[in-house]
């Protein structure tokens, strides 16, 4: 089953104009590839990545491939096709005692996006990225190829595909471990931060707990740049497993871009900084807001109008995070092009995984609507994460430079490499694929 569809990631920037084919069954995955023209193609599952890495002239839509296949209730290991989503495996496990080991901020992406992406989440510190608690892949290299991968089989080829993009071939199952848990609750602490440099200490502070993030105010300056509110948090243990009813808002129709200014942001973010009004907050809440609390408003991404937004997500090292973080937060305020949705997170030592994302050191994203002279700020954005010897995330990016992608992923040529040894290389390709360089 295919059509021409019009296309976009999350952000709604750029859409594009792809032939899109759905196939039912796995089957259906190797004649969908054995059609593809010469521009090459990408799978794409829940078009939940920000840019453009799930972007080409023929893509194949995997979520209808979405059968757990196996589940071992001794060691937490389950098997799925990777078109089903984490909100899917949530609904199925977390009754039955068991979580995701690391989960990114929106439960509505594939299993497939989630190593395609390497995703990380509010535990990096302690328990790195979502392919390191991956067993196996089977990953489609060819119509008539399918590779089982992992640390012990096919090693390089398992390293290049977690976080590779979708570049490697199409993934077609995954299994990987689940972590026991005794309640689908959090004991969550929020703690006021004054500035960034207070954030930052917050975070060491508290490095031994299992989830911590905070949201920042990247307009405030002077002595409250930074501000800050530390959320951290431990999975509670009062046995109770059950959901509370869900009740989702929906933004019904794409905001005016004007709507979110320096003034709306301003106020927003004063308001949303003194709701704490003590320096401590203890309170018990259900996994879905802690996790998940933009999955509660249907079309967010509606809010930036039709010119659409991106995320600007990148990482600089631990021992440049007081001086890096402070010059790029000053920059950022004095831009007057500030968002709303500013997280901070503290990540752990990097995995080996070829173009995965974090690094020993902090991170912060921030949504940007598209507008004029965004871009040139997110270049000297770059500049100063690159001096600092820090690298942009492949997922939410969609414009970073060839220069600034080679220059921050330093393994990239061994990922062409890998490509290119099991034929990959140019039948798998994106929109991001080629603006990076790594294909024509």
């Amino acid at each position: 089953m295919k059509s021409i569809q019009r296309i976009h990631g999350w952000g709604r920037y750029p859409i594009i104009e792809a032939e899109v084919n759905v196939p039912l069954v796995v089957s259906g995955v190797k004649s969908a590839v054995e059609n593809c023209g010469a521009d090459g193609l990408i799978a794409r599952g829940l078009g939940r990545s920000y840019g453009d890495g799930s972007l080409a002239s023929y893509v194949i839509d995997t979520r209808h491939l979405t059968h757990l296949l196996d589940f071992d209730k001794n060691t937490g290991i389950v098997t799925c096709n990777a078109g089903i989503s984490l909100a899917d495996i949530l609904e199925v496990f977390v009754p039955l005692g068991w979580f995701l080991p690391v989960t990114p901020g929106t439960k509505h992406i594939t299993l497939g996006g989630a190593v395609a992406s390497d995703v990380h989440g509010k535990n990096h510190h302690v328990c790195g990225c979502f392919c390191d608690f991956v067993e196996h892949i089977e990953l489609l290299v060819s119509p008539d190829n399918v590779l089982l991968c992992s640390n012990t089989s096919h090693s390089e080829l398992f390293h290049a595909t977690c976080g590779g993009m979708g570049l490697t071939g199409i993934i077609l199952s995954v299994s990987f471990r689940l972590k026991p848990v005794s309640s689908a609750y959090i004991d969550q602490k929020t703690i006021k931060a004054v500035n960034i440099t207070e954030a930052l200490e917050l975070f060491e502070q508290n490095y031994a707990s299992t989830y911590s993030v905070a949201w920042i105010d990247c307009l405030a300056t002077g002595s409250s740049l930074g501000r800050s509110l530390l959320m951290i948090g431990e999975h509670a243990t009062d046995h109770s497993l059950s959901s509370p009813a869900k009740h989702a808002i929906t933004v019904p129709v794409e905001m005016p871009s004007s709507l979110l200014n320096r003034y709306s942001i301003q106020l927003f973010n004063t308001l949303y900084y003194n709701r704490i009004t003590k320096k401590e907050v203890a309170n018990r809440v259900h996994y879905e807001p802690f996790f998940y609390p933009l999955d509660g408003i249907q079309h967010w991404n509606r809010l930036y109008g039709k010119n659409g937004f991106t995320q600007y997500q990148f990482v600089i090292p631990k021992e440049a995070g007081q001086e890096g973080m402070t010059k790029i937060v000053k920059e950022i305020a004095a831009s007057g092009k500030g968002s709303f949705l500013a997280v901070l997170k503290v990540f752990g030592k990097q995995n080996d995984n070829l173009l995965s994302f974090p690094l020993a050191g902090y991170t912060l994203a921030l949504d940007f609507k598209i507008e004029e002279g965004l871009f040139p700020l997110l270049d000297r954005l770059d500049a100063i994460v690159l001096d600092y010897g820090g690298k942009i995330y492949l997922t939410k990016d969609v414009r970073m430079s060839a220069p600034t992608f080679r220059q921050s992923y330093p393994r990239w040529e061994q990922f062409q490499g890998i490509r290119e040894q099991n034929g990959t290389k140019g039948i798998f390709a994106s929109y991001q694929s080629r603006r990076l360089g790594l294909d024509r």
